[in-house]
């Protein structure tokens, strides 16, 4: 019905049919008065404006931008506790390679101890060819004794054959 009144008034009184004109004559015959009040419709509907392309734009904009943030900012902190988990696992690793190296150090120090102490308690060469010449003079004195011996004993040997040949010839019994 509403829509028939729409059309009732766009159109003119000659184009109306007939049984569509005592509708329009209701909407309008009105009274002096009528016109010159304001219709009491209740409280006009406020009208919320339409986002306009420039203002969703923006919109779209900044929750895109938004949300493209977060995803970066979450890849960077993923990405910065991989890389502090890499460099925890090589400190790890550093603080073990120091501690053998630390380790074999202080071993080659006591090698090193040791050997300068029999370095320093060790005879040198000189010591080797001194003692040496020390032990070939004794030898040459023990020879020439020996040999002072010997010919001390051959007399005595001699000795002792000349008597026992003198008294050979005599046999007591």
């Amino acid at each position: 019905m509403a829509s028939s009144s729409l059309r009732c008034l766009n159109l003119t009184r000659s184009a109306i049919p007939r049984s569509h004109q005592c509708h329009l004559r209701r909407f309008l015959t009105t009274t002096r008065s009528l016109r010159n009040e304001a219709p009491n419709v209740g409280t006009p509907a406020v009208q919320k404006k339409p986002i306009g392309g420039f203002r969703g734009g923006v919109v779209g904009f900044l929750f895109g931008f938004s949300l493209a943030s977060s995803f970066a900012a979450y890849q960077l902190l993923d990405e910065y506790k991989q890389a502090s988990a890499a460099l925890q696992a090589s400190v790890e690793e550093l603080k073990l390679s120091t501690e053998k190296v630390t380790t074999q150090v202080r071993r080659i120090e006591a090698v090193e101890k040791d050997l300068k102490a029999l370095s320093d308690a060790s005879a040198s060469k000189e010591d080797i060819s001194r003692v040496r010449a020390e032990m070939k003079k004794l030898y040459d004195g023990l020879h020439v004794e020996f040999l002072d011996l010997r010919t001390y004993v051959w007399g005595i040997q001699q000795d002792v054959h000349a008597l026992t040949t003198k008294n050979s010839t005599s046999v007591r019994i």
